[in-house]
Parts: C-alpha cells; structure tokens; sequence
C-alpha cells in the first residue's frame, strides 16, 4: 500500500452490506449522530467523551469534511437500510504504511446493539482492506471490560494477541488495552461468511 492509495478516502467509496450502507460522513448527520453521541454507554470504552450539545457534534461533522480533504480520515458513516438512520461509524483510526497494516474502530448506537451490525460493518471493511487497498494486516485495540467488542473482534476471526497493562491514558485514567489481529491470508484461508 503506498500513500497515493490513501488518496481514495478524499472521494470515499460506498460500501454496501445486507443491511447497511456504509458511506461518506455527511454534515446532514448531525442528529443522527448525536443521538448516539451523546449517550455515556456509547463512549464508556472509547477515546471520546459524550459530546455535549449538537453545536459540537455539528463543529466536529465539519472537521471531519476538512479532514477528508487532508486524506487523513477514513473513517465510513454506517445507515441502516431499514429505518435509513445513520447509527454509527466504522473505519481505519490509522494506517502503518512501511509495514501494510492498519487499525480498525468502530462504533454503534446503542439501540442497535446485539444485533450483529457492528459484525457486518467490520468484515465489510476488513474486505475493502484486504482486498482493495491490498492490507496484509487489520488490528484492533478494545479496552478491557469491553466484552461486546472483543466478541466483535473474534466473530470476525481475529485473534488476541496482547495485552497491554495501563497501556493507553485515556480520560484521565491508565486502561489496560487488548489487541486483536488478523492477516490477510487468514482472512481468505478461514473463508469467513462476510454478511452473516
């Protein structure tokens, strides 16, 4: 993967699974994304913190735009095709290009937990990554006590492989982070269903 690939997020692709469109960031998200930005359960085991009022959530859709224009966000809205509400987002937090790798995040509303949506977004993105932008390696880090996530994470193959003992400061307090993984040619070899 060179830097030139990165380039693809200025115009991002849309991604379709059974009940999702993944796409583009849009200011129009605005409340939709609050409504689940909002909520503390939603941010309990990530980097931010609920935001406050829709004029942040709004002040945060509008560096996201200008971020995509940078090529130095790549991150997909998740819409759920039923009720046509965008309900979170799925994407690449960050590449490792001299070694072909890079970190996936993910966050959903909070009514459409247990579902398996978030499972459907991370393998339809582990597809794009592996098999458009050629990626020889996906990870992802989860907090411990998130266990929702780290279910995600197995579900779609990858494996633990460590642990990090108040690795992360993160709100003020040290967490213990985990780190999930999983290669390319695992990926193919354990012919994962990407939908189900």
């Amino acid at each position: 993967m060179t830097e030139d690939m990165l380039s693809i997020f200025t115009k991002i692709p849309t991604l379709e699974t059974n009940r999702l469109t993944m796409r583009k960031i849009l200011p129009t998200d605005c409340a939709d994304m609050y409504d689940y930005s909002y909520r503390p359960e939603t941010s309990r085991y990530l980097l931010w913190s609920p935001h406050p009022n829709q004029r942040y959530t709004k002040k945060y859709l509008s560096c996201v735009q200008n971020a995509y224009r940078n090529e130095n966000f790549y991150d997909f809205a998740l819409v759920d095709k039923e009720s046509g509400r965008m309900i979170g987002t799925c994407g690449f937090t960050s590449f490792d290009l001299p070694n072909n790798s890079a970190e996936i995040g993910y966050v959903l509303h909070p009514e459409f937990w247990g579902r398996g949506l978030a499972r459907e977004a991370v393998m339809r993105l582990m597809t794009f990554g592996f098999a458009e932008l050629r990626l020889h390696r996906l990870s992802a880090k989860i907090m411990t006590g998130n266990a929702a996530s780290k279910r995600v994470a197995e579900k779609c193959g990858m494996r633990h492989e460590a642990t990090y003992v108040e690795g992360m400061l993160i709100k003020g307090r040290y967490e213990t982070v985990d780190e999930y993984a999983l290669l390319a040619k695992e990926f193919y070899g354990k012919r994962i269903n990407t939908e189900n």
